[in-house]
């Protein structure tokens, strides 16, 4: 039987090795740094992630898509109309990010770009991470009244202009890059009604 305390320290492996892959990536960031950050010992880490970096990895990456999920989820749920939800969860983004110091935006582009064709578990999760914010995407569009292949499309569009968006707010550190794309991406939605 897994105890509490045991719990707690693999969730703060993962939280931590996630925060940092954010921050500089897969080939950054070492064990040794995971474990002194999640004030864990090395063992501990090894015991719950015997598949070693690449195993807590992938775990970090679907840490990051729970946690952006959340998010986008949220903002989805809570406002009727889907640009204005958009526009929303930018504006959230982009406060995130300035909170940050500019450091800390989507929680897996760092690690996915990293490991494209090196890494395919990592490559596979980022992916499933992807395709778990376009679902969510596609499903507020779908209960709005959109078709099945707008919705889809759509979703593609909204997630790949967040990504891009929020890359680009990082490296000008400026929220304007997500506060355009929220508008924008509302004004394409309604295009389409």
């Amino acid at each position: 039987m897994v105890t509490k305390h045991e719990i707690g320290t693999r969730e703060r492996i993962i939280r931590t090795t996630s925060r940092l892959m954010q921050r500089q990536g897969y080939g950054a960031t070492g064990l040794k740094e995971i474990s002194r950050e999640a004030e864990a010992t090395l063992g501990s880490v090894y015991h719950f992630f015997p598949g070693g970096k690449r195993e807590l990895a992938v775990e970090a990456i679907r840490h990051g898509d729970r946690e952006f999920a959340e998010v986008l989820r949220g903002w989805l749920d809570r406002v009727d109309d889907p640009g204005t939800a958009i526009i929303a969860c930018t504006r959230d983004l982009a406060a995130g990010l300035r909170d940050s110091g500019w450091l800390d935006g989507c929680p897996i582009t760092t690690t996915a770009l990293e490991s494209a064709g090196l890494e395919p578990d990592i490559q596979r999760a980022a992916e499933e991470a992807f395709e778990n914010w376009r679902g969510l995407v596609r499903d507020k569009l779908l209960r709005s009244g959109f078709g099945e292949d707008v919705a889809h499309d759509l979703a593609h569009t909204v997630i790949n202009t967040l990504e891009g968006a929020e890359m680009s707010a990082q490296v000008s550190q400026s929220e304007a890059p997500l506060e355009i794309a929220g508008r924008h991406l509302a004004r394409l939605i309604d295009s389409y009604r």
